[in-house]
């Protein structure tokens, strides 16, 4: 039986436009755990065109990269800490601070030309929203796991598919040799191509600073700091035996619509492999980030006191913060009780977990922080 993909067919003439070779070792390594593993029809269609798709955004990028001197992007600040772990709640607070900027969804999918026409942004965005449409009536439990539209903030691990080294993969199918190989390769080559994403998108609207956010950031800091030298962490911790089951769920609705057999407490072994392995390794990463530019918040203190929690982020990083942004904090948290939320629902048991395996493989971690 022939293999469902191939790198030839992946890159399909794109060859010689992908800027460095960086791409190539984890795309072979991608799509020869692809071929192991049995995607459903709609799940081989659904890799080949985010593999293309991104590569083709990549080729575009490097194009505009290399058509004029730029200057290093505004410094960034980045929330880091375990998937579920309340980042994208505290993501969206900082959010509300006009000084900031983080990338809007259909800018990370679709940035090229980099244009202020509202025209074409608004057709770029329809078709961002449509695509996300039938994602969505794919996965309809997505709805109310994780909110994503054309025009909102959203984290950046996005931008790293586009040099094929994403755990965004990693959620859409069982591919224990990547996920392997994500674990220890290295990511300056990411950063290096994160960072020329922020130069050519704001060549048109340069911002204070940009506001960042991407759990695997937590694994990454001795890269990040390489590239961008003067950022800041907003480091949020949630107990691991609460983040890690709702990491599993969304694993498993995600796989739900790419393969033929979900295998429950595989997700459960490899979700908690990447994270702890992320997290420990983060533990040790910390000290080389000045005291000055590192703040931590308890995520139990954050949902109780959210803008309380969100001052003293500021006090302790040395930012101001207007009467404008606390009003517009404010008003995100009002606007956020008249919503209705769907309940997530999951259980550790149903990925062959339970608080003890889960406190052995995040010893480290639960005890520098009281767990």
């Amino acid at each position: 039986m022939a293999d469902q993909f191939s790198v030839k067919k992946i890159l399909n003439g794109l060859e010689g436009r992908l800027g460095e070779d960086d791409y190539i070792e984890p795309l072979e390594i991608l799509i020869n755990s692809l071929n192991k593993n049995k995607l459903n029809k709609f799940g081989e269609l659904a890799f080949k065109h985010q593999l293309k798709k991104r590569l083709k955004t990549r080729a575009l990028l490097y194009s505009a990269s290399q058509e004029q001197e730029f200057v290093d992007p505004a410094d960034p600040i980045f929330v880091i800490g375990l998937p579920r772990s309340g980042t994208t709640f505290l993501f969206n607070l900082l959010y509300q601070d006009k000084s900031y900027r983080s990338p809007l969804y259909w800018e990370i999918m679709n940035p090229l030309p980099i244009t202020n026409n509202k025209r074409d942004i608004a057709k770029r965005m329809r078709k961002v929203d449509r695509d996300l449409f039938i994602g969505k009536t794919i996965i309809p439990k997505l709805r109310s796991m994780h909110t994503i539209k054309a025009n909102m903030p959203e984290e950046c691990e996005q931008i790293a598919t586009m040099h094929v080294k994403s755990f965004v993969y990693m959620c859409m199918a069982d591919i224990p040799e990547y996920t392997e190989y994500l674990k220890h390769c290295e990511f300056d080559s990411v950063f290096m191509w994160h960072k020329r994403f922020f130069q050519v998108i704001e060549s048109k609207n340069r911002p204070q600073r940009w506001l960042l956010k991407d759990p695997s950031h937590i694994g990454h800091i001795p890269s990040i700091l390489k590239t961008y030298p003067n950022a800041k962490f907003i480091n949020i911790h949630r107990d691991p035996t609460e983040a890690m089951g709702s990491f599993c769920s969304l694993t498993k609705n995600i796989r739900s619509a790419f393969t033929k057999k979900i295998n429950a407490e595989s997700i459960g072994k490899t979700v908690t492999d990447f994270w702890s392995h992320n997290i420990n390794k983060g533990l040790g990463d910390r000290s080389l980030v000045d005291s000055n530019n590192i703040v931590d918040v308890r995520y139990g203190d954050f949902v109780k006191s959210p803008l309380l929690e969100i001052k003293k982020v500021y006090a302790s990083l040395q930012i101001d913060m207007t009467i404008e942004t606390e009003n517009n904090i404010q008003q995100f948290l009002l606007d956020g009780k008249s919503k209705s939320k769907r309940k997530h629902n999951y259980s550790l048991n149903e990925f062959g977990l339970d608080d003890k395996n889960i406190r052995d493989q995040f010893r480290d971690y639960m005890l520098k922080y009281d767990f």
